[in-house]
């Protein structure tokens, strides 16, 4: 039943209800805050401590009291395992109704928000003690939801509710979906099972909580080599530790061929350990679907996705590597003749050279350097860019408050305010942007807490962070983004527009808390706009001069992508139907090393590397198991949408509400294709997503006679 603690990477209020949100419950503009572009432009002042009694009192992360030393996420989670007690008891006590569903929904939220914040801190405070106190709050929750979602007596107040048709007709379509989406819950955890059966549901997810963290940690950790084992002179490319030397990644952008080759063959050399956790997590999941009734693991994952099935996500990915395949083959020969001409005695293309060699080739062609753009792309200046495309589309702005002492964990977190013109205060942005030691290298967005309609008739702002790992800056200067960056960016703050609008009464379906397949399309929707020069006029001006970024050095960044484009889809193509395979029919008829070999060799084109296993880096089979095709068929949508809506005119403002209205409103709680019909008016087949993708990869004409 509590699925909901479903974090980042998930109907609408009424417009009267909204009305009042914005007039009672909406807040009016705060003295304390500025303009966002300023914020992130000059160092945050610290806020001093409270005068009197509360004279060093630190107010706790994200403004929770308890939250102010490691301590506090034992009371704050003592604090929400008796409120759900409580809840548990209202919800087996209450008659079959409305109440019901919001009981259920109060006992999600109580857990959500001690699992949910507790789940960022655990990866990015920078303190060890949270972080370890954290994990162990995640740890329990987990354990108490799993539990929950086996609870027969609980299973059955939600069971009466759905089984009772005049109760059930009187429901509004929101509310009737969120009691099924409670319901599926308790179903795929096997609450139809005897006590014995139940009882093993419950062992196998506490199991797989156990197994996902411990692969996820195991995905990051670099190997070492002794020294003398590789060449002299591409010793210093890597960290020397005595005697040894620590390889932490793929190198993938060094132009020396051979230190990418060593680095390939040491960072994904196999590890025994890490092999049997994926081969133990791969089984247990297996084992978990087929105890609750389902072929396969990716048969569980899929229910209430847009794909809905593993049939449908093999036919996509299978049409789509047909489509590509005379596209790739051609990227492919480009590549082994830029390494020919760059290296003639070794001119193999192997699957070290795809990103080193595409890149030269976008740069060639292009003459892309990405250090010409940083200066038109100060991160001050993307953030009011940003301000004005929400302005502009949705009645959006963006302001930078100043936080109390304690409430951010790094003085380089900046918090913004999201206001709507008419409806006030919508909710909250923590900006954690900067690198720093022990934080992860990776750009991702978190809910802190959802959104929801309270009982008292007050609405729940949604908090989120978006973690990037930005350079810092330099003295005198602000921060600088490539253009990469800048796209990464927009990309996260799409995740973050659609948990402020994701304005749901229930927190279970609120924002990104929604089909794993549909959550990446309002982040990646946001790509576009940020390589469509008419968006990027808007902000991209010189830090020093205030020159505006030249049109042609856009149009060529744009096109520059373009290039070995196919070859990049291929491998993604080729991640998401290893990943089908790993989570489909058991046993494996291989191993996972095995049927990479196989798979790499089939539908990639690049051959396998012996005594090498990718798949154990693949962290993406936590979060997204059985579900990496997720991300192809989200930019299909996303560029779908781009063109039919946004394409002719980026800052329509009837096609902004109506993406709003549509795509972002319900967050999780309408069927994800009939968000996308409602938006595109019509229903897309698996042909129309492939031919979007496929069309995104034709080069600009007018573009491409220019440089010529």
């Amino acid at each position: 039943m509590l699925g909901g603690c479903r974090r980042a990477l998930p109907a609408a209020l009424g417009r009267a209800l909204r009305g009042r949100a914005a007039g009672q419950g909406g807040r009016a503009v705060s003295t304390s805050w500025c303009p966002v572009g300023t914020a992130f432009d000059v160092k945050q002042q610290q806020q001093q401590p409270l005068r009197g009694g509360a004279a060093g009192r630190d107010t706790g992360l994200f403004g929770v009291p308890e939250l102010s030393c490691p301590e506090g996420f034992q009371e704050a989670q003592d604090k929400a395992l008796q409120e759900s007690e409580q809840l548990v008891q209202k919800a087996c006590s209450t008659p079959p109704g409305p109440e019901t569903v919001m009981i259920f929904d109060q006992l999600s939220d109580s857990l959500c928000r001690v699992a949910d914040l507790a789940d960022f801190v655990k990866v990015a405070h920078p303190d060890f003690a949270f972080r370890e106190a954290a994990e162990e709050a995640c740890r329990n929750i987990g354990t108490v939801v799993e539990k929950l979602n086996t609870d027969v007596e609980l299973c059955q107040s939600l069971r009466r509710l759905l089984a009772d048709e005049t109760v059930l007709s009187s429901l509004d379509p929101e509310t009737r979906r969120v009691a099924e989406l409670f319901m599926f819950d308790f179903e795929i955890s096997g609450i139809h099972l005897d006590e014995e059966k139940r009882k093993k549901a419950v062992e196998l997810n506490v199991r797989i909580l156990d197994l996902c963290n411990e692969f996820l940690i195991g995905t990051h950790i670099p190997n070492k080599i002794d020294k003398h084992v590789l060449p002299e002179h591409i010793r210093y490319n890597f960290t020397a530790e005595g005697n040894y030397l620590r390889i932490a990644g793929l190198h993938a952008d060094c132009p020396d061929d051979l230190v990418r080759e060593a680095a390939y063959k040491i960072f994904l050399h196999s590890n025994s350990q890490q092999l049997a956790r994926l081969e133990e997590l791969l089984v247990s999941r297996n084992s978990l679907a087929q105890l609750v009734g389902y072929d396969t693991f990716a048969h569980r994952a899929l229910q209430g996705t847009m794909a809905k099935n593993p049939e449908t996500v093999r036919q996509f990915l299978e049409k789509l590597s047909e489509q590509l395949s005379k596209r790739t083959q051609k990227d492919f020969e480009m590549m082994t003749k830029m390494k020919m001409k760059l290296n003639p005695h070794n001119s193999m293309l192997m699957p070290w050279d795809h990103p080193y060699y595409s890149g030269v080739l976008r740069a060639e062609r292009y003459n892309i350097d990405p250090g010409l753009y940083c200066p038109f792309f100060s991160l001050g200046a993307c953030m009011e860019g940003l301000n004005s495309l929400f302005s502009q589309l949705l009645g959006i702005s963006l302001y930078a408050e100043q936080t109390k002492r304690g409430e951010i964990w790094s003085e380089d977190v900046r918090k913004l305010a999201v206001v709507h013109e008419t409806e006030g205060l919508l909710g909250y942005i923590y900006c954690d942007f900067f690198q720093r030691p022990d934080k992860p290298h990776q750009d991702c967005h978190f809910t802190v807490r959802g959104g929801r309609l309270k009982e008292n008739g007050e609405y729940q702002l949604p908090v989120v962070v978006l973690m990037l790992s930005l350079p810092n800056s330099a003295r005198g200067a602000p921060t600088l983004l490539s253009p990469g960056m800048m796209e990464n960016l927009f990309h996260e703050m799409g995740h973050a527009m659609h948990s402020m609008l994701g304005r749901t009464r229930y927190q279970h379906v609120t924002g990104t808390r929604c089909a794993t397949d549909f959550a990446e399309v309002p982040s990646i929707l946001m790509e576009y706009f940020a390589n469509d020069y008419r968006v990027v006029n808007q902000f991209a001006r010189h830090y020093k001069t205030g020159q505006p970024l030249p049109k042609n050095m856009v149009s060529r960044l744009c096109e520059s992508k373009k290039v070995c484009a196919a070859a990049d889809m291929q491998l993604q193509v080729f991640y998401a139907v290893l990943d089908q395979i790993y989570h489909g029919k058991h046993p494996l008829k291989k191993s996972t090393t095995e049927i990479l070999k196989e798979t790499q060799e089939k539908v990639y084109g690049l051959p396998y590397v012996p005594n090498t296993a990718w798949q154990l880096r693949f962290s993406h089979l936590v979060g997204y198991g059985a579900k990496y095709y997720s991300y192809l068929m989200s930019r299909a949508v996303a560029s779908m949408v781009w063109k039919q809506c946004f394409a002719q005119n980026p800052f329509d403002r009837a096609m902004g509400e109506r993406y709003r209205r549509e795509m972002l409103a319900h967050g999780g709680g309408k069927e994800p294709m009939l968000m996308v019909q409602g938006m595109l008016q019509k229903s897309p087949s698996v042909e129309d997503f492939v031919d979007a993708l496929v069309s995104d990869l034709d080069h600009d004409f007018e573009t491409f006679i220019m440089d010529s």
